[in-house]
């Protein structure tokens, strides 16, 4: 069983290569950033072979609870996506809700970030029964889908900025779907530019003018997620942001409530959430989007997915935290 449980591992799992910047045409900005970028591709993939190969839903958090903390969420969000495709080949969720429901609820961000990865891999009729997710946080699903369409199809979905993808689930409204995919696209644009907030602004100011808001609310998460970024640069970066700062804040107070959330909170969030959430803590940060979550879902004309959104960017920006 080992045996197979490896074969289906190297069958299922994508090339470590595919996480290369040189591979993926990708801007560098220094060794550094490289190094970071590409050691979160590598625990992506991680965390996908561990949901793959793993006997069972505990024993695949057990590994991933062995990945460094400022990493673990990026094995986890891998997880959801391994944890789908296997689930899709044996019929079913159980690898999913196995991991949802154990270790793996306190990184839910990330493991459904994860899902929608699969989404963009699998044919629609091997799509998760999205009536199941949590009819909130099932956005996050399209926020992964996005993401992905940027790191793998650049060409289609960054270098061609003006091209239309259409795009239609039975999660919610085809015209929101499209925003959070924007925000999706908006966090790979941090890859894509390599951390370079003068490269990554200027890609997302080359997209049509209406989805530069959730492309900075995407890119906010990224730089306050995976970092390698210093104050001046986030500070350049919320300069570039203009206009759309308080969704650059509600992205970065996302990645603070993520990471607080499945604690693994680093330096680097500390400093990205003084910079873009007025002078506040992470936990101070993540409490305003505890705090400002809707307590139902009514399947309004606005989703409550972005009421939230919303909510958190007024609060961050109102008033700056003593």
């Amino acid at each position: 069983m080992s045996i197979l449980r490896a074969m289906r591992r190297r069958v299922l799992t994508p090339n470590v290569r595919e996480t290369k910047l040189e591979k993926r045409g990708f801007h560098v900005k220094n060794a550094a950033a490289k190094h970071q970028l590409e050691t979160v591709g590598t625990s992506f993939l991680q965390g996908y072979a561990y949901a793959v190969e793993a006997r069972t839903a505990d024993q695949a958090t057990d590994w991933l609870e062995t990945v460094p903390r400022a990493f673990r969420g990026f094995a986890y969000e891998g997880a959801g996506m391994g944890a789908v495709m296997l689930d899709s080949l044996t019929g079913g969720d159980k690898r999913l809700t196995g991991i949802l429901e154990g270790r793996g609820r306190h990184h839910n961000y990330m493991i459904y970030v994860g899902v929608g990865w699969a989404m963009a891999r699998l044919p629609r009729f091997m799509w998760p029964d999205v009536s199941s997710t949590d009819p909130v946080l099932r956005w996050l699903l399209l926020d992964g889908y996005g993401f992905h369409q940027a790191y793998f199809k650049t060409d289609a979905y960054v270098r061609d900025p003006g091209r239309e993808h259409p795009f239609t689930w039975k999660g919610g409204p085809d015209a929101y779907s499209a925003r959070v995919i924007d925000q999706g696209i908006g966090r790979a644009l941090w890859f894509v530019g390599g951390t370079d907030p003068d490269v990554v602004a200027e890609l997302i100011g080359a997209y049509p003018a209406h989805r530069h808001g959730d492309m900075y609310a995407g890119a906010g998460l990224a730089c306050t997620y995976a970092g390698s970024v210093d104050e001046d640069e986030l500070r350049r970066f919320a300069k570039h942001a203009g206009e759309h700062l308080p969704n650059l804040a509600q992205g970065s107070a996302f990645a603070c409530e993520a990471r607080e959330r499945a604690g693994t909170t680093t330096a680097h969030t500390h400093l990205a959430a003084r910079v873009l959430c007025g002078g506040r803590t992470p936990g101070e940060a993540a409490r305003v989007c505890a705090d400002t979550a809707p307590e139902s879902c009514d399947g309004g004309e606005i989703p409550a997915f972005e009421i939230w959104r919303e909510h958190i960017a007024a609060e961050i920006t109102s008033v700056p935290h003593a």
